[in-house]
């Protein structure tokens, strides 16, 4: 655990996602324009539904993100309050707005997906809810940060409210057995296997994976803002109490 701690710091991360983040993105880039061109030039239309599947190559991935940020977060949130290493509030900080984003698309693209099919845009169904409290927790996590000054309270703040809003992603992975719902049950992560016909499973994995490696890159380049950030601010707390000491003296 202490290497890896050592290895979480601030110049390193810096030093080896510098180094790392150009393969990222154009690998991503790679993966999202051939699994776009997959889903909606070569996968078939669904025999019940048509056209509209194809919301489900945008809107599967954004489910998955939603919830992969927020268990990021939950991890950064043990790192804030039980070693309190620095680089684990900046991975929390980071994640939070993207979470949030992938969390909303999902929302989005689930009421269009809704339309056709259901009839309506949205249902208080149990899947749909506990989405919509996701969404809801990635902005309380937002607005908490913005609302305490003092950075390490904040933290903390943050981690606590995190850890708890972390009992939701369970909750939603298994809302479709554990109640009635409209919302279909998993057709990817099944442990008897994939429902879903190869033929539109490989564009939604070549998308996912896709998708991941573009929200990596983006979480790797906002904490690379938020510590330089940091670093001007702490730098600039420097220079007033140096010159507050030189107005002392001169004072004297």
């Amino acid at each position: 655990m202490a290497s890896l701690i050592e290895l979480a710091n601030p110049a390193r991360f810096m030093r080896l996602s510098n180094v790392l983040l150009p393969w990222v993105a154009g690998l991503a880039a790679l993966l999202l324009l051939v699994g776009f061109y997959l889903a909606w030039f070569v996968a078939p239309a669904d025999y019940q539904q048509g056209e509209t599947i194809r919301i489900m190559y945008l809107h599967v991935p954004a489910a998955w993100l939603a919830m992969m940020f927020y268990s990021m977060m939950a991890c950064s949130a043990l790192g804030v309050l039980i070693w309190r290493h620095p680089l684990a509030d900046v991975a929390q900080q980071a994640a939070a707005p993207i979470g949030a984003a992938f969390a909303l698309v999902c929302l989005l693209t689930g009421s269009f997906w809704g339309k056709p099919m259901w009839g309506t845009y949205w249902v208080w169904d149990a899947r749909l809810t506990s989405m919509l409290v996701l969404f809801l927790l990635y902005l309380g996590v937002i607005a908490l940060r913005r609302a305490i000054d003092e950075p390490s309270r904040a933290g903390r703040a943050v981690a606590i409210l995190t850890l708890v809003g972390s009992v939701n992603i369970p909750i939603i992975k298994f809302s479709v057995d554990w109640w009635s719902t409209l919302h279909q049950p998993a057709s990817v992560l099944r442990l008897s296997g994939p429902t879903i016909h190869t033929s539109m499973l490989w564009p939604l994995l070549i998308l996912a994976v896709g998708f991941t490696l573009a929200a990596l890159w983006l979480h790797a380049v906002a904490m690379q803002a938020e510590l330089l950030r940091r670093r001007v601010r702490t730098l600039k707390i420097l220079e007033a109490e140096r010159l507050d000491r030189l107005s002392l003296q001169a004072a004297e």
